[in-house]
Formats: structure tokens, C-alpha cells, sequence
């Protein structure tokens, strides 16, 4: 086989993350199936080393493969279910605010969770406080106008935490359930980043002290080890609760998830599968566990 030499040095990488050395025919097919869905993202960025999970000394035979298949799937499943999945909108009004870079996905899942929440029966109001960009807030606009909820903004360089204050104000007097703040995708500077946040979360505790708060990063699933860039940049700068996972349509299986979600201790939430508001879903791991090998 040509690319014996390839996959024999990626046994050898991944199996010493597993923290044992095995027979690689027995587990060739995993193997390829790990490199081919970007599982290996997430096995070289650590998350499953230390797992001594496979029990098995078998010889070469498709039997065995699937064997060593079900153990990596039940342990990532283990990964997954590690945190709490539902998303916390334990009291009135919760807010939600979303996190992410510029093109992960973050205006349009912002419109799928308002009109999903409206479809609930909630009364949702959305900050479009990315006032970095005109687009921004003209792509919320549209979203917003298509789910049928209420927006606050501000024109394009305005304070974005004006902006959330004045969605709280509303809040207070318009009897909302849920508000939704979008946030700058990127500023010139880690610290810049970090003032805006914590501007605006300063402004969310000093107003609404015991509203149930999330903090959402949207991850594109098709980015691979960038994705866990992204997310450690974001972790250093606000506490992260939950992971909406996006565009994992066609063949992007969103494996580097696994690293993510094992080395900063953050459950994924939604996944986006398309391009239709019913698209987000809420995240099931065990099915996101076999998807992987499929």
C-alpha cells in the first residue's frame, strides 16, 4: 500500500495519545476514519490523552476494528456528557450573549435561537451591539424581522455597550423572557476584546444581578484546529458557557469539538446542520458519537 508509511507514523501519533501501542491493522480502519472526519484534531490537541479506554490485543480482523470503534465512541460520549447541554434560561429576563469570530456563523445562529424561542412562546429581544460592522447589523435586522422579534441598535461606531444598556432598559419595561447580544467578531486587540466584554457583562451584573446568564462561542465545524484557537482566545477573555457548533452539513463531522470541549470543560450546546431555522438543533452527543464513524 503507498500510503502504508503515512498511516503506519499516524498510528504510532495517535495510539501514544491513547497511551498505548497496539497491532495497527486491528485498528487500521479506525484510524483512517479518525483522519478523514477531523477527529484527529481533537486527539492531538490532547483531549483523549490518558484515556486507557481500549482493553483490547487482537489480531487483524474487521471484528476487532469495530470493537476499538465502539470503545472511542462510548468515550467520547463520555467526553461530551462531562457538563450539562440545556441552555440556562432559568429565569425572566435570561441573556444570552454570542461570541465568535467574524464568518463562524454567529448573525445567523443569533436568528435561528430567536426564532426557535419565539416558536416557544418566548418573548425575545436581540442587541445588535457588533456595531464594528454595518453589516452586522443589517444581517440581524433581516434575521430578526424573519423570526419576528424585536431588535435594539445603534449606527455603525456607537458604544456597544450603550447598545446592551438600552436593550436592558427595554427588557425591564417590555417584559421580555430572553435577551440576545451579539458581539464584535474581532477587534484590532486582545485587550480590546477584552474591555468590550467586560463592559458589557459589567453593565448585564450591575443591572440584572440575578438574571440565569450564557455566554455562547459559535465555532465554524469545518475549521478544524482554528476552532480551538478560537475558542481558547475567547476562554481568556469571558467565561464561556456552551459551544454552538455551526455548518456541519455535508461532510464536516466537527471532531476538533472533542478537544474543546475536554480541555476548556465546556459542553456543546446547538449544531447547526443548514441553512433553515429548524437546522439548529439541540446537541446530542451519542449521536454526534457515531456520526463520527459513519
Amino acid at each position: 500500500d503507498p500510503n502504508s508509511q503515512e498511516k503506519a507514523s499516524t498510528g504510532i501519533e495517535i495510539s501514544e495519545n491513547f497511551g498505548q501501542v497496539y497491532n495497527f491493522e486491528s485498528y487500521k480502519n479506525t484510524l483512517i476514519a479518525l483522519t478523514k472526519f477531523n477527529l484527529r484534531d481533537g486527539l492531538e490537541s490532547g483531549s483523549l490523552r490518558g484515556y486507557n479506554f481500549i482493553p483490547f490485543d487482537y489480531s487483524a480482523s474487521e471484528e476487532d476494528s469495530e470493537k476499538v470503534k465502539d470503545a472511542l465512541k462510548e468515550e467520547i460520549y463520555k467526553i461530551l456528557t462531562e457538563k450539562d447541554n440545556s441552555l440556562n434560561l432559568s429565569t425572566k429576563p435570561a441573556i444570552m450573549l454570542v461570541v465568535g469570530v467574524n464568518g463562524a456563523g454567529k448573525t445567523t445562529s443569533i436568528g435561528k435561537i430567536a426564532a426557535n424561542l419565539k416558536a416557544e412562546g418566548k418573548k425575545v429581544l436581540v442587541a445588535a451591539a457588533d456595531t464594528f460592522r454595518a453589516a452586522a447589523i443589517e444581517q440581524l435586522e433581516v434575521w430578526t424581522e424573519r423570526a419576528g422579534v424585536d431588535i435594539i441598535k445603534r449606527p455603525e461606531g456607537s458604544d456597544p455597550a450603550s447598545v446592551v444598556f438600552d436593550a436592558i432598559s427595554k427588557t425591564k419595561s417590555g417584559d421580555y423572557d430572553v435577551v440576545i447580544i451579539d458581539t464584535a467578531g474581532r477587534l484590532h486587540t486582545k485587550k480590546n476584546l477584552m474591555d468590550e466584554l467586560g463592559k458589557m457583562q459589567r453593565i448585564i451584573d450591575r443591572e440584572l444581578p440575578d438574571a440565569a446568564k450564557e455566554v455562547l462561542i459559535v465555532l465554524d465545524g469545518t475549521t478544524g484546529q482554528n476552532a480551538l484557537i478560537q475558542a481558547k482566545e475567547f476562554s481568556e477573555v469571558t467565561n464561556i458557557t456552551g459551544i454552538i457548533l455551526t455548518k456541519l452539513d455535508g461532510t464536516a463531522k466537527g471532531g476538533v469539538v472533542i478537544g474543546i470541549c475536554s480541555e476548556l470543560n465546556v459542553p456543546v450546546k446547538l449544531i447547526g446542520v443548514g441553512e433553515k431555522i429548524e437546522d439548529l438543533q439541540v446537541f446530542n452527543a451519542e449521536e454526534f458519537a457515531k456520526a463520527l464513524f459513519e
